[in-house]
């Protein structure tokens, strides 16, 4: 690719999508979703052939590296990805020892992905996560207010008062209708939570 094609690879400059705020995160926008009966399956687990886990909405509560692709070659999944119901965002990592420009730059991919679906006309949920306190200014951004939100608690009894603090901060600046809890809350987790198994993320046997 010659360099002025370079320059100007909508692949490279990601900025196709409405964004806002310093962080210019692309903007998830807040979508309707039935609430009842919720499933999820992990994305390391759907197939082109599956035909008996389509009412589910998909997961990212995985290792990084299995979901990559999506960024780097975002057509790759999307026929894939749309036979089913809803997609949660993917869960890129926080992790506190992470230097910031790495937190801000998981949010971005997230928050580009979820735009990308979306103007594809899927259904998309975003998924909220964050690590300490200096990442509450950029990891609830571009969220619009009253959206259906999703969380993972894989790992977060092992810092319950980091996580309830992000938790906190996160019904303040979103003010979510509902949240997706994948595995068990917190007894004091405030809000409307709709709680996913994760034994309800396991794709049946066909």
């Amino acid at each position: 690719m010659k360099s002025k094609e370079f320059r100007n690879s909508p692949l490279f400059l990601r900025n196709d999508y409405k964004s806002e705020g310093e962080w210019n995160f692309p903007i998830i926008k807040r979508q309707e979703l039935d609430l009842n009966n919720l499933d999820l399956i992990s994305y390391s687990d759907i197939s082109s052939k599956d035909n008996k886990n389509l009412h589910k909405g998909v997961h990212f509560f995985i290792d990084d590296w299995r979901f990559e692709s999506l960024y780097d070659k975002p057509d790759r999944s999307v026929d894939t990805l749309s036979k089913y119901r809803f997609l949660l965002t993917p869960d890129y990592s926080l992790y506190a020892e992470m230097p910031l420009w790495r937190q801000i730059e998981s949010i971005g991919k997230a928050r580009w992905i979820g735009a990308n679906w979306q103007a594809r006309g899927l259904t998309v949920i975003p998924t909220i996560s964050w690590a300490r306190t200096q990442s509450f200014a950029f990891c609830f951004k571009s969220i619009e207010k009253h959206s259906t939100v999703a969380i993972g608690m894989i790992g977060c009894k092992k810092n319950h008062r980091s996580f309830m603090q992000g938790y906190n901060e996160m019904l303040v600046q979103i003010e979510p209708d509902a949240i997706i809890c994948f595995g068990d809350p917190f007894p004091e987790m405030l809000g409307n939570i709709i709680r996913v198994d994760y034994s309800a993320s396991r794709r049946e046997v066909h």
